[in-house]
């Protein structure tokens, strides 16, 4: 079998735009085992802030008196929040650095979530809220950009290893958070409050990468000249990806938010649809480490593309035909197929040569993704409520991976941004 190094199976290493950005970066091993160790702490706190709010969703509303329309706009500002603050991040990262830039995104999740608890008002709770996901928005622009940055020959095992990590941490808050409020003396505050500690865990690697200029770079006139060249809406490749990361975001909210109740609704207990989701969700911690490594070693990323798919809508059908019959089957299938999203930062990776490239294609890719997917979850609902039952809204899930698997095999091509984008007579 090939090795990562391989040419035809990773894009090339980033090209530095002069001598003395090269120089800045430190090449000691303890800075690049202290930027592992980074990146997996970084990654694990991407959503935590959200789900651990899922668990306590009830409390928080009885708590702060909360209408029903508000704590339903609550499940819809994490979407929007990446699309709107993620726009920002490669902006900010030619400032002052993709590491400060993440460094500061850890520390205003570690303070979204000390505050958010203690407002006392539904305002203050989701402006405290917005502050965590603004530090999660851009970090989750800017991963794929340090991984490229400093692991340029292994963007498939570094981008598995932070999803394996992101994934982790998502599955790991939905499942502790009320036991351990209940430990902690069933105050829910408290509950979401605890997790801030995982983020200020997660600055202590970032403070010395940034002291020495190891995680920044990207703050040289020869890379805003770069960044002035690339306009990557000119780009067929960034459009597909930006589609496909939305589409498979919107199947992945969807069997969040949904996916239980129609597990309950088929008659299945309600601890037991709750194991089903947790399965679901648990099969992007080792998927998330496979599927990257397994995509760099391919010239395209289409095959995946279209195993994910198929898993997706066998169990899209069996969800139609014998919800409660094969649950954990569905379950199982439908974990596998949300692994398009570890598969869609893959690719932002290796869509994109440079070190820009790829700040501007993550963030066009997931700002634009996160949009699209924003209506997917509240459509589900609407068609639910007024069909009064599943089959329409499983119809719709189902038609949706159709183009989500056409748009992927697009956006899994071997061609790079900087090829489409750049302008005419660029090197």
């Amino acid at each position: 079998m090939a090795s990562e190094e391989t040419p035809t199976m990773t894009q090339p290493p980033i090209r530095t735009a002069s001598a003395p950005e090269a120089k800045t970066a430190p090449t000691r091993a303890w800075a690049v085992r202290l930027m592992i160790v980074g990146i997996v702490l970084a990654a694990l706190n991407l959503r935590p802030a959200i789900t651990s709010l899922g668990a306590l969703l009830e409390e928080v509303r009885d708590g702060l008196g909360m209408s029903g329309s508000v704590a339903g706009l609550l499940t819809s500002v994490p979407p929007l929040c990446f699309a709107i603050f993620g726009v920002m991040a490669p902006r900010l990262a030619r400032r002052f650095g993709p590491g400060a830039v993440v460094c500061a995104g850890m520390a205003a999740i570690a303070a979204g979530l000390v505050i958010r608890p203690f407002t006392g008002s539904t305002v203050g709770f989701l402006v405290a809220s917005g502050l965590a996901l603004m530090g999660i928005a851009v970090s989750n622009v800017l991963m794929p950009v340090i991984v490229k940055r400093w692991f340029p020959d292994r963007v498939g095992s570094m981008t598995g290893l932070y999803s394996m990590a992101l994934a982790l941490g998502t599955s790991l808050a939905a499942a502790v958070t009320v036991p351990m409020t209940d430990a902690l003396g069933g105050n829910w505050k408290t509950g979401l409050a605890v997790w801030a500690a995982l983020a200020v865990a997660a600055v202590v690697p970032w403070v010395p990468l940034v002291r020495e200029r190891g995680a920044e770079g990207g703050t040289t006139a020869g890379t805003s000249q770069q960044d002035d060249g690339l306009r990557i809406t000119r780009s067929r490749t960034a459009w597909a990806l930006a589609v496909f990361f939305g589409l498979q975001a919107t199947a992945a909210y969807i069997t969040m938010g949904w996916m239980a109740q129609i597990f309950r609704d088929a008659g299945v207990s309600a601890g037991t649809a709750g194991l089903l989701l947790a399965v679901t969700m648990a099969m992007g911690v080792p998927l998330a480490f496979v599927i990257p490594r397994l995509a760099t070693r391919l010239p395209s990323q289409g095959p995946i593309v279209v195993a994910l798919g198929v898993c997706g809508l066998a169990g899209y059908a069996g969800l139609y035909l014998a919800p409660s019959g094969g649950a954990w089957a569905w379950a199982v299938l439908l974990g596998i197929s949300n692994c398009a999203f570890p598969l869609a930062l893959t690719m932002v990776g290796m869509r994109a040569r440079t070190g820009t490239g790829v700040a501007k294609l993550s963030a066009f890719a997931q700002s634009t993704g996160y949009l699209i997917s924003i209506p997917g979850p509240l459509l589900v609902g609407v068609l639910y409520q007024h069909s009064g039952g599943w089959g329409v809204p499983i119809a719709l899930m189902a038609a949706l991976m159709v183009p989500q698997i056409v748009v992927g095999v697009i956006a899994g091509r071997n061609r790079t941004v900087e090829d489409e984008a750049a302008p005419a007579g660029a090197v």
